[in-house]
């Protein structure tokens, strides 16, 4: 998204839609994700979550600003983790893949909930003309697109993403214990990759892949009804 910024491929109208999508992100569905790990982790029967007072809704308690800045500049990005002690777990790795797995989930959820708001201002901008109607979709297409891209990106089975620990319910112990030793190295080289743009060419392929199902489903609907054509 940076690089789309910088080269002026986004119109002004564009870009300011893009900052405002992002930051309702950032404030209202990160939050999401980090209550969604916690939630599943008390139902799980983990408190840790509720002890550190990460089972709300509340940005600033789930906020880590380098991940959001992520978020604004590359389109992927990442919360504060939520602590989990798989201990407290009746069957660790299975409700430890369970609670990885909510919070990527829940940006599909959240997609999913904004191209469908997208298609009633669809319908609103067929029956009225109104033109402004169309920033309020591009807004919530840039709300989904970035969602879709956040699942997607912390599904990536390494650490320090979710897609590590989901890895861990299939690994035997001694390979998952060994790939955490490099955590921290994979963490830089993740960040470096993700920088450079080394992974923007997968990520789109995946994003764009599961965005594009996401529009299919939601517009079934307004399709059947004879609403959109």
């Amino acid at each position: 998204m940076l690089r789309s910024l910088l080269s002026g491929n986004m119109s002004f109208e564009g870009v300011i839609i893009y900052i405002l999508s992002t930051l309702a992100v950032i404030f209202l569905t990160l939050p999401v994700h980090e209550f969604a790990h916690g939630f599943a982790a008390v139902k799980l029967g983990d408190n840790t979550p509720r002890w550190q007072g990460r089972l709300t809704l509340n940005p600033f308690a789930h906020i880590d600003y380098f991940g959001a800045l992520c978020i604004l500049l590359f389109g992927f990005g990442w919360a504060k983790p939520v602590q989990v002690n798989a201990r407290n777990f009746r069957k660790p790795k299975r409700d430890m893949a369970i609670t990885a797995f909510a919070g990527p989930f829940s940006n599909v959820i959240v997609a999913f909930i904004s191209l469908l708001i997208l298609n009633v201002f669809w319908v609103i901008a067929l029956k009225t003309e109104i033109a402004f109607i169309i920033h309020i979709m591009s807004f919530f297409y840039y709300i989904a697109d970035i969602n879709v891209r956040l699942a997607v990106f912390n599904l990536i089975p390494v650490p320090p993403l979710d897609g590590s620990k989901i890895l861990a319910s299939f690994l035997p112990d001694r390979y998952y214990y060994t790939l955490m030793r490099y955590e921290r190295y994979i963490y830089f080289l993740l960040l470096i990759l993700l920088m450079s743009g080394g992974l923007d060419i997968p990520l789109y392929y995946l994003s764009n892949g599961l965005m594009s199902g996401l529009n299919i489903i939601t517009e079934l609907p307004f399709k059947l009804t004879g609403l959109l054509r």
